[in-house]
């Protein structure tokens, strides 16, 4: 049978899940107008073009969700509302100046905003996951949102299922379904069709989109694809919103502060102002004008342009984030977990010797049992390395793989590898059709299953180890009678050698752990490797271990003994992926910000569990989807840079928050004060809106500010005590000298309500633009910490844009009257007392000890549905189920 040239069959009558599980492959194939050798590349063109790509996500940059966020605020709304209202009560002039001091407001922040959205979209777009098809009766790696009804799909061990698919063949497998059923169980599959009335549970001849492959290997037909999956289904049903990272935490609380100090303060002027017989527009909106001035309406804004311009940095560097928000956690970062191969190591596993304990096993013989023993399907002649583990793929990489015949031996059976057994067995017939069973995997484990092992062998083996040389131990005997095999089947047997392989320490690997030491992250390796083979690749790079645990002895800890042993140790070797995570959990209980740098199906609990997953572009599956960094190169030096990344940008965005809770809120409380004690309002609803615009706008240039050293040298966190404190103690400095600025222009000058307005806008304008150069360092500024060149004009022509704005032709419209020229002297003699004045605030602030709570982030199922959602995504709307 041919595939078909149209789609008219597959598009309008499309085959349930359901449906398929109750027919033989064959019979779904014919239904969905394929064969066993997959579609034709045109054929699955047209059927891409007619059902759509397989997508639960776009990553695509809305201008108006952006522009929705903007306007969500309902202080902003609110205040729209009453400028509406009061240019319908016949105050023209006032709105209109309120109007468009809004509309320049909201477009600041919707640009920067959505240029920082389409950054995203460009880094999600370079984040690829490839699935092995076949097409054009070859096998082929596309990307999962190619997949379309009819795609013949290759799966082995830790590929996540891309598209609901029923099974054509399988060698012995299994496939965690929790995050569909919520059983923790692997779920038992085989192609054989179902009868009678069965839950999605019991669909054994199925595997669902988004499950993970756990043990076995598949060839399945895919039936649906995006939201016509069960997976796709629940991920739809969810939405886009994405799980909260701690820094996003951080802001809500910190913007719920803020919200609460908001509605106090306009809500004690509102009904101060009606007490005193102002009226009811004019008081309304000034104190939403003063609750505009309190809230920082620009942070998004801010927090997106420090991501954005972070993101292209370590795009440069070839480190993608999923989410731009990932960049501050990474920063966050002071514990790092990473396996050893392609971090310390240079990743590229290369076949050395063979070396046979039986004296009647030659070198090639052994090879030879080595290369029957792997995954890879040897039986047509050539053979495909795609989706094979590194171990199995050196083998047929080397120049003895050459003189392999593969006639020489047929495969019966298998047993694929796993986490727990840590070996791959097979049944072979040679040619005179004598059976036997060949069992490959980690010495340790082999070992255990072999008859007698002589001292001789553990010293050869102990040799290995102590050279740092990965070694695959190889065994065999006799399975004659038998058809098939199962892991009780692996006993009795007799040790034929070992496999050598080398991974040679990276030449840079050195100077990177430097690097991440002084950063203050304390590194630990988690590895499936011997722990002779890890403690002396550390000692080769100079990593002074605290102690090695193995997955023995982690077993038999309790969790407050790990807990405590996890703190000093620093390499955990063979440890099984349930080890991983709970290493993971027990350092995050501590307080550490921890992250996880792993690349295979094994690391996926663990990159789940930590603050931070860090995976690599060439990561299984699993792994892949579980992070929320991936490194185009696995290098530690690349992360480093990605920490300080993290961390510059984490100081930037502190900066704008702390200039918010001081000057900004003291001016605006002085605001608040001052209306109730003056005859006239202070300033009007126009001036406050126009003062915090011009503000907001000089400080866009903080994300490309200049960060101290030692702010690079340890993680920051969020505190709200912290924050509120700054406030409390900044906030009432910057009220004082507005104080003295009001009691400069009513005693001093006899001002006018015109001239008052000027001169306290003109001082408020400076003091809040200018106080950024003390708060932006721990330093003396200027003399040990100079500010970018960017943030400086900025201010600088804030400030100057300000001075002149009472003294230019729009003065009148804006409520300004004239000030004489000595009040710009006075204001100079202030503003320098008053930064004086701060950097000695400054320096009693700082100089107490902060403390900061630890906080232990909890991820439930919607966070695990939400990520592996996050990998069908394309830049396009999608189309419903």
């Amino acid at each position: 049978m041919s595939p078909p040239t149209t789609t008219e069959t597959v598009s309008s009558t499309p085959l349930s899940i359901m449906e398929s599980a109750h027919r033989t492959g064959e019979q779904v194939l014919h239904d969905l107008q394929s064969t066993q050798q997959g579609l034709t590349g045109d054929e699955a063109a047209q059927r891409l073009s007619a059902v759509g790509p397989n997508a639960l996500r776009t990553h695509k940059a809305s201008p108006w969700s952006v522009l929705g966020r903007q306007l969500r605020s309902p202080i902003l709304i609110l205040l729209i509302i009453t400028a509406g209202l009061s240019l319908f009560l016949g105050d023209a002039t006032n709105s209109i100046v309120i109007g468009v001091i809004l509309v320049a407001s909201i477009g600041l922040g919707f640009s920067n905003e959505f240029r920082a959205e389409r950054a995203a979209e460009a880094l999600h777009s370079r984040v690829t996951h490839t699935v092995v098809v076949l097409r054009d009766r070859a096998a082929c790696q596309i990307d999962v949102v190619d997949l379309v009804p009819g795609d013949v799909v290759r799966l082995a061990l830790g590929a996540i299922i891309p598209a609901d698919l029923r099974l054509l063949s399988s060698e012995d497998l299994l496939c965690d379904e929790s995050i569909l059923t919520g059983e923790s169980l692997p779920a038992e599959k085989e192609q054989a069709p179902i009868t009678g009335d069965s839950s999605l549970g019991d669909l054994a001849c199925c595997l669902f989109m988004g499950t993970i492959v756990q043990t076995g290997s598949c060839t399945g037909v895919v039936v649906a694809t995006g939201g016509r999956a069960e997976f796709g289904r629940i991920a739809l049903g969810l939405g886009e919103h994405q799980p909260q990272t701690e820094f996003q935490l951080g802001l809500k609380r910190f913007s719920f502060l803020l919200l609460q100090v908001a509605i106090v303060l306009t809500t004690l002027i509102f009904i101060a102002n009606l007490l005193l017989g102002r009226p009811l527009i004019d008081s309304l909106l000034f104190s939403l004008a003063i609750a505009v001035g309190i809230t920082p309406q620009l942070l998004p804004a801010v927090v997106s342009t420090c991501l954005a311009a972070g993101t292209r940095a370590l795009a440069k560097r070839k480190v993608l984030v999923k989410r731009l928000i990932c960049i501050e956690d990474l920063g966050d970062m002071d514990v790092l977990v990473t396996d050893k191969t392609g971090t310390l190591t240079e990743g590229h596993i290369s076949f050395t010797a063979a070396l046979p304990v039986q004296s009647e096993i030659s070198e090639t013989e052994l090879f030879a049992l080595g290369l029957l023993s792997t995954e890879v399907d040897y039986s047509h002649g050539a053979v495909s390395l795609l989706g094979q583990n590194p171990l199995d793929a050196a083998l047929w990489e080397s120049q003895l793989a050459q003189a392999f015949e593969p006639g020489s031996a047929k495969r019966l059976d298998i047993i694929p590898f796993d986490h727990q057994r840590r070996m791959t067995s097979v049944l072979v017939a040679d040619g005179s059709g004598t059976r036997r069973l060949v069992t490959k995997g980690s010495p340790e484990d082999v070992l255990r299953i072999c008859r007698e092992v002589s001292p001789q062998v553990q010293a050869q083996l102990d040799e290995q180890f102590d050279a740092g040389a990965r070694v695959i131990a190889v065994a065999t005997r006799p399975a004659a009678g038998l058809s098939a095999i199962e892991p009780a089947d692996e006993h009795d047997l007799v040790l034929a050698g070992f496999l050598i392989f080398l991974d040679k320490p990276k030449a840079n690997a050195r100077e990177s752990l430097i690097d991440l030491a002084a950063l203050g992250i304390t590194v630990k390796i988690a590895t499936g490797d011997n722990a002779k083979v890890a403690e002396k690749v550390c000692r080769d790079l100079g990593l002074v271990s605290g102690g090695t645990l193995t997955g023995i002895q982690i077993e038999a800890l309790s969790d407050e003994e790990l807990g405590t042993a996890a703190r000093e140790s620093t390499i955990f070797a063979r440890v099984s992926p349930e080890q991983k995570a709970r290493l993971i959990r027990l350092l995050r209980e501590q307080g550490r910000a921890v992250a996880f740098l792993g690349d295979g199906v094994n690391d996926a609990l663990a990159l789940h569990q930590a603050d931070v997953g860090i995976s690599v572009d060439s990561a299984t599956d699993v792994a892949k989807d579980a992070a929320d960094i991936v490194l185009m190169d696995k290098d530690l030096g690349v992360l480093a840079e990605g920490v300080r990344e993290g961390r510059r940008i984490f100081a930037n965005t502190i900066k704008y928050v702390l200039m918010g809770t001081s000057s900004n809120f003291g001016n605006m409380f002085s605001a608040a004060a001052a209306s109730v004690v003056l005859s006239f309002l202070p300033m009007l609803p126009g001036q406050i809106l126009l003062n915090n615009l011009l503000y907001d706008t000089g400080q866009l240039a903080i994300p490309g500010d200049r960060v101290d050293e030692e702010q690079l040298l340890a993680p920051s966190h969020w505190d709200i005590a912290f924050i509120r404190r700054f406030m409390l103690l900044f906030g009432p400095i910057s009220s004082v000298f507005d104080f003295a600025t009001f009691g400069l222009m009513l005693f001093v000058f006899n001002a006018a309500p015109g001239e008052f307005r000027a001169g306290w806008f003109i001082e408020s304008i400076a003091t809040q633009t200018l106080i950024i150069f003390a708060i932006r360092t721990r330093r003396v500024p200027f003399f040990l910490s100079r500010p970018s060149a960017g943030l400086l004009w900025a201010s600088l022509g804030v400030v100057a844009f300000g001075v002149y704005l009472p003294l230019s032709p729009f003065a009148s419209v804006l409520g300004f009257d004239p000030l004489p020229v000595p009040f710009f002297l006075a204001l100079l003699a202030m503003t320098m007392v008053y930064l004086v004045l701060v950097e000695f605030a400054k320096r009693w602030f700082f100089s107490r000890p902060a403390q900061q709570t630890p906080t232990v982030r909890r991820r439930g199922r919607t966070h695990h549905i939400q990520r592996r959602a996050a990998r069908f995504s394309v830049p396009d709307s999608i189309r419903g189920p």
